[in-house]
């Protein structure tokens, strides 16, 4: 990981909501890739459901889509 994040003031509420957006799409990222690597190395959804502390619908709800459509794409 990089260096310490630099948490924008209380006072400037614009900054400090776009520093969420950008940690939200990075968090997104960072799941789609740990599941994607999870079913490569033969996890079933319900491992990856219980290691996300979601259900198995639920996970594969979330990733089924991006995975398959990540699958085509190489």
């Amino acid at each position: 990981m990089s260096g310490p994040v630099d948490v924008p003031p209380p006072d400037d509420p614009a900054a400090a909501l776009a520093s969420v957006v950008a940690l939200r799409r990075l968090a997104d990222r960072l799941e789609r890739a740990a599941v994607a690597r999870a079913l490569g190395q033969g996890w079933s959804w319900a491992q990856i459901a219980q290691a996300l502390g979601i259900t198995r619908q639920a996970a594969h709800q979330r990733h089924a889509r991006a995975v398959t459509r990540d699958k085509g794409n190489s």
